[in-house]
């Protein structure tokens, strides 16, 4: 049955950084697939960034939620960090982290497993000040958008990285083509852009609440990258299930593209 589609709005209102926090990004015991899905995606980032070594100033990310995991690899290879999200208070949860705040999520155990990945588990203190330097400003964004931070402007930046928003911020494949392009017109020409995303899902639970999910394939996600006028260098799936009750996803994959110099 096909999930009806979560509008803004709804975001707006129903989405609590804290379930969601709780629900997908804490390394336990009896969460299989939450667990697999989080090193699945460290373990590629760490991949893009450390061993490919895709570098330079600027780094935009595109749909950032309440998370900070997706710059844990990234912050050693660029400068500047800009941060944005849609929903204030998935913008609020991470200033509360940046900020050091007693209520902040703990993400310490994910720090841990980077640094690990890096060859100095016990260097995470460091990793997470770093973190907190690299990300210079945090801001609103809407993908649907032909800018997707206006009224800002900002120059085009080194690296474009968007980790599971797209797929919850479109509501059919013309708006998810779309929006890929939208989102590229911020990337400088010859610059990378990095997404991570999952597949054939069309529900997520956050608490009681039901949220959509744009169901994709590789090959639409490929199709609409190489419409935005880049070259895919190379994409990796993964195939994986949670718990009916909790998302319906099949897979996840991480693509890394480059914009065409024009």
């Amino acid at each position: 049955m096909e999930t009806e589609f979560t509008e803004k709005d709804f975001y707006a209102q129903h989405f609590v950084p804290k379930q969601y926090l709780e629900n997908y990004y804490c390394f336990r015991s009896g969460k299989d697939a939450e667990n697999s899905l989080l090193t699945t995606c460290l373990q590629n980032l760490h991949k893009v960034f450390s061993l490919d070594g895709i570098k330079g100033d600027t780094l935009i990310d595109i749909g950032s939620g309440p998370t900070i995991h997706q710059f844990l690899s990234a912050c050693e290879s660029f400068r500047e960090i800009v941060a944005s999200d849609y929903t204030d208070q998935n913008r609020e949860e991470m200033q509360r982290w940046l900020r050091k705040e007693p209520d902040a999520f703990d993400w310490s155990p994910m720090v841990q497993y980077v640094c690990e990945l890096e060859g100095d588990r016990e260097k995470w203190a460091r990793k997470e000040e770093q973190v907190r330097r690299a990300i210079t400003q945090v801001l609103k964004c809407d993908v649907t958008l032909p800018n997707p931070l206006a009224p800002l402007t900002l120059p085009p930046a080194d690296c474009l990285l968007s980790s599971l928003c797209l797929e919850g911020a479109c509501k059919d494949l013309s708006v998810y083509r779309s929006a890929v392009r939208n989102i590229s017109s911020l990337l400088k020409p010859g610059g990378h852009l990095v997404l991570f995303g999952v597949l054939e899902e069309t529900f997520y639970m956050v608490g009681q609440h039901q949220f959509s999910c744009l169901y994709l394939e590789q090959k639409d996600v490929e199709e609409a990258v190489r419409e935005a006028g880049l070259r895919v260098q190379w994409v990796k799936e993964a195939r994986m299930q949670f718990s009916p009750s909790v998302s319906d996803l099949k897979g996840v994959f991480t693509l890394v593209a480059q914009k065409h110099c024009s």
